[in-house]
């Protein structure tokens, strides 16, 4: 297998693995699958085999072709860089279960772009550097709690499945891998403004050794901290998703008036 560093490629190749990541899917006949970055198919075939609708997503136009050629008509590929796809032009009118093995070297800009179709999918099944899988799954307070991990909850439940050892793959990563479940929520708690909260995240993580009202004083005073009820003396990182949805939410009512 020929692995393209400017691709971020490693190839599952474990068979052991390669099972538990299609059992934790669990694709069922009348599911619409999206799969970015198939590689040479480790899951794909198994895709295929379970008779769901399945869409790929692959930039390496070599491997594009080595696919087609395998799978002919039961597989619909795209040969697209999944950074720069339009998501609700391929799901639209269904919602879809997105999987794959996200190259590490675009998958916290890859999560922020499928955060932003979230309407377009009933679950993501990603494998990930554990390290990336760990600040998803962080709660407030933890080390590692940080952007990445309010924005993913911000949309989605996430769900650590289990690790994946180099090992399993070709060729092998200098670190270990994850499987991470990404659920949508039913019933979300949104901010008045998406970008908004961006904006109020970013700033305070931008500056997560200050406090939060040092980090977030372009935005806020220590009075409008006060009337959050938010101990303006905490650190970025003991600020819990909800909170910063208030923040958020008193920024935007501001620039209203």
């Amino acid at each position: 297998m020929t692995a393209r560093k400017r691709f971020g490629q490693n190839f599952l190749t474990d068979p052991v693995s390669i099972q538990r990541i299609v059992d934790t899917i669990n694709p069922q006949a009348n599911h619409h699958i999206l799969e970015i970055g198939p590689g040479y198919g480790a899951i794909t075939k198994a895709l295929i085999s379970s008779g769901c609708h399945l869409v790929a997503i692959e930039i390496d136009r070599d491997l594009v072709a080595s696919l087609d050629s395998m799978y002919g008509s039961q597989l619909q590929i795209l040969s697209e860089d999944a950074l720069k796809v339009d998501y609700a032009s391929i799901c639209s009118p269904h919602r879809y279960r997105v999987v794959g093995n996200l190259p590490y070297n675009i998958s916290t800009p890859l999560l922020f772009k499928l955060f932003s179709s979230i309407e377009h999918f009933s679950d993501m099944t990603f494998m990930l550097q554990e390290e990336v899988v760990n600040r998803i799954c962080a709660d407030s307070g933890a080390s590692n709690y940080g952007r990445l991990s309010v924005m993913s909850q911000y949309f989605c439940t996430p769900e650590k499945q289990f690790k994946v050892a180099p090992t399993a793959f070709n060729p092998q990563p200098k670190v270990t891998s994850a499987i991470v479940s990404l659920t949508p929520h039913q019933h979300p708690v949104r901010a008045k403004s998406l970008e908004c909260l961006e904006k109020i995240v970013l700033s305070a993580f931008n500056q997560r050794r200050k406090t939060i009202r040092n980090a977030l004083k372009s935005f806020l005073n220590a009075e409008d901290f006060e009337f959050l009820e938010i101990d303006s003396g905490r650190r970025p990182q003991t600020i819990h998703l909800s909170e910063y949805i208030k923040c958020a939410d008193l920024v935007w009512q501001r620039q209203q008036s």
